[in-house]
């Protein structure tokens, strides 16, 4: 048997038919070429191993899937401990404030004991993280995460970190000196800025003004927290963020507490089964978190 076919026909029977395999193959392939394949296969072992519509394995092409399956869907962590044997790879994806003011000062401590490791880093929210996850393009991410952890990722495992507070961003002039002064009128009129709706952070400020009976559309949205704070400063209205530091000393802005709005969980997330560098990972985050906010670490737990 040609191992090529065999490639083939794992994707065939994995996904239901020739044309769900040609979308999910990882290399460029035209459905006549699988179809004509399969007819190889079939005529070297002299048996029909799938009908084709609708789509289901016969006898011996069930046989045939339950011999090839363990090997093909074993080859990604073969290669992966092969990788790490050598040369450990980390592909991450986060907030961009993340990235750039956090992740910097883990890998430190990462490259104490892995000096060759190469670093793959993408800052996306929330949702295109848990897409990356989900398509393998990232080995684990570091997003804030309202609840559990999205169904469709079936084998996600969470740790729970931080539980950073809601603050209300306000220009460093203004005359607010709580949100609560906010809370008690019957039209808030200045602008909000804000991250998208699907964030965690918009979500919680939307539930705690509801909590409140209280209007308030966002009128801008932006890219990042670092832009939430940057429009404030400028006058296009109030901001909604979180109490990091690069958000608090913002030497343009004020942040006023969110008194009684649920904080924001920050999680990592990763698909599978935690590989010796991910659980790296998760010791050298929460000992680096422990030190910068030892009063929102939550006790850790894999769920």
């Amino acid at each position: 048997m040609n191992v090529h076919h065999l490639e083939l026909f794992y994707y065939v029977a994995k996904h239901g038919g020739i044309s769900a395999a040609v979308r999910n193959i990882p290399y460029g392939i035209q459905q006549p070429a699988v179809s004509g394949q399969m007819g190889q296969l079939e005529d070297a072992l002299g048996v029909r191993l799938f009908e084709r519509s609708p789509f289901r394995l016969t006898a011996p092409g069930a046989r045939l899937f339950a011999h090839v399956q363990p090997f093909f869907e074993g080859l990604a962590g073969v290669a992966e401990k092969i990788r790490e044997a050598a040369a450990p790879r980390l592909r991450v994806g986060a907030a961009e404030l993340i990235i750039r003011e956090h992740l910097h000062s883990v890998v430190d401590r990462l490259r104490a004991h892995h000096p060759g490791m190469k670093l793959a880093l993408r800052s996306g929210f929330t949702v295109e993280l848990e897409a990356w996850l989900r398509d393998g393009a990232i080995d684990l991410a570091i997003t804030p995460l309202e609840g559990r952890a999205p169904a469709r990722l079936n084998c996600v495992r969470m740790l729970r970190m931080l539980r950073m507070p809601l603050v209300l961003v306000v220009p460093r002039d203004s005359k607010l000196k709580s949100a609560d002064e906010l809370w008690v009128r019957k039209e808030i009129t200045e602008p909000l800025v804000s991250v998208p709706p699907t964030e965690a952070i918009s979500r919680l400020f939307r539930k705690g003004l509801q909590h409140r009976r209280v209007i308030w559309p966002p009128a801008i949205e932006a890219s990042s927290l670092e832009l939430v704070a940057r429009y404030v400063e400028r006058g296009y209205g109030l901001g909604v963020s979180v109490a990091l530091p690069e958000i608090v000393r913002h030497p343009g802005v004020r942040t006023l507490p969110l008194e009684g709005f649920d904080p924001v969980e920050v999680a990592i997330l990763w698909r599978g089964e935690a590989t010796p560098l991910i659980r790296l990972v998760l010791e050298e985050s929460r000992r680096y978190a422990l030190e910068l906010w030892p009063d929102w670490l939550c006790e850790p737990g894999i769920k």
